[in-house]
């Protein structure tokens, strides 16, 4: 993440391509070849790498009140 890159929303390797356009691109269905036909800058471990990071993000307990 920069943040003077893309609202400091986090990118990939430092491009203009942000983990959501990517995890967008998946949630409509598109699978990993066809994302990488739509932005030609990615590679396959990119797609996994934002896959991870977003995991990791989700990936805490939950405390009950």
């Amino acid at each position: 993440m920069n943040p003077d890159q893309c609202g400091g929303r986090p990118c990939i390797r430092g491009m203009r391509i942000r983990v959501i356009d990517i995890l967008e691109l998946l949630a409509t269905g598109l699978n990993k070849e066809q994302i990488l036909e739509e932005l030609p800058d990615l590679e396959r471990e990119d797609i996994e790498a934002a896959l991870r990071y977003v995991s990791s993000k989700f990936d805490h307990p939950v405390i009950a009140a």
